[in-house]
């Protein structure tokens, strides 16, 4: 059997048929102008694996830069302001004032922390001061309300309300500077106390507390048609802090006249009878059988233990046993 004779030389290498697209001549400037397409390319090419790594991170970062970035500042030139063009001078044209708040709204009555801040919000500072006489610090501006306002004198810049105030509960003065009017006491007895409680509402104290004018009455779980009796405060009383301020309201039944006083009872305890020192059956316990107590013809009888107003004397018994006054009693 024959083989074929060996060739010569060894085949030549298949010449390297690289598609237009795998050209690093293409890649290379699409990695910078469109990364996507340049990094897709870059896989789809005989490029060695690490090289495909790299180019496609700094692709990516070079894509993704202008957005994670602050944009460039301003240029210098461009901060700048441009200096206004200046305008020909006429005999008739005069210099406009700047713009400046018409005029301050009107915050009377109001609580002093809302008046704050809606004067900042119209373009004006403000200050506040004590209404009354007193000159009190506006520590909580939410406890004050404003009673007057004037216009500061300030320097020149944004204009400055003054605010004259006075606390919550309490009323504005005639003007700025007179004596607090306070609220005063009115007069709830003769009252039921339904209608003391709408009188006294609105002081809006802190509490009112009902409680029987006798002490040996109890009250009901609704005392309303009760009558008061008495009152504290009193009336006329000037009430400085009314929401810290309890009412004590004294009631009694509907029909029942009041105590003269307070702390009374309307059954009173009875009256003991006064204490005695005669020798008689009620007080003693002594009974005369006759005759005379110091005679052998006849004995008293007496009780046991009863009382008795001669010491040394003697008694008998119902039983026959001998007693003797000692000690204010009879004893054996």
């Amino acid at each position: 059997m024959t083989y074929p004779l060996p060739h010569p030389y060894p085949p030549a290498p298949t010449p390297d048929r690289r598609r237009w697209w795998q050209h690093p001549a293409l890649i290379i400037p699409l990695l910078v102008i469109v990364p996507p397409v340049g990094i897709t390319l870059v896989w789809l090419s005989r490029w060695k694996i690490t090289p495909k790594i790299i180019s496609s991170i700094v692709a990516g970062a070079w894509m993704i830069a202008p957005f994670v970035t602050d944009p460039p500042d301003k240029t210098e030139t461009d901060a700048k302001p441009k200096a206004p063009v200046a305008a020909p001078a006429t005999p008739s044209a005069s210099p406009s004032p700047s713009p400046s708040p018409s005029g301050p709204p009107n915050f009377v009555g109001q609580n002093l922390k809302s008046a704050q801040a809606a004067a900042l919000a119209a373009g004006f500072n403000s200050i506040s001061h004590d209404a009354g006489p007193d000159e009190s610090g506006q520590w909580a501006d939410g406890n004050w309300k404003v009673c007057f306002q004037t216009l500061a004198e300030q320097s020149p810049g944004k204009p400055t309300i003054d605010f004259a105030v006075t606390r919550n509960e309490w009323p504005c003065p005639t003007k700025d500077g007179d004596p607090i009017p306070y609220p005063k006491m009115p007069k709830v007895v003769g009252q039921d106390y339904a209608k003391a409680q709408e009188t006294l509402k609105p002081l809006a104290l802190q509490k009112i507390e009902p409680q029987s004018a006798y002490t040996d009455v109890t009250l009901p779980g609704n005392p309303d048609t009760w009558t008061v009796c008495f009152q504290d405060p009193e009336e006329g009383k000037a009430l400085q802090y009314p929401t810290t301020t309890t009412a004590q309201l004294s009631l009694t039944t509907p029909g029942t006249s009041c105590p003269a006083d307070k702390n009374t009872k309307l059954h009173p305890d009875p009256t003991p009878p006064p204490a005695t020192d005669d020798v008689d059956d009620s007080g003693s316990g002594v009974s005369s059988t006759g005759g005379s107590s110091s005679g052998g013809s006849g004995a008293r009888t007496i009780t046991p233990g009863a009382f008795c107003s001669n010491p040394g004397s003697t008694g008998v018994s119902k039983k026959g046993v001998v007693y003797t006054c000692s000690q204010g009693h009879w004893r054996r």
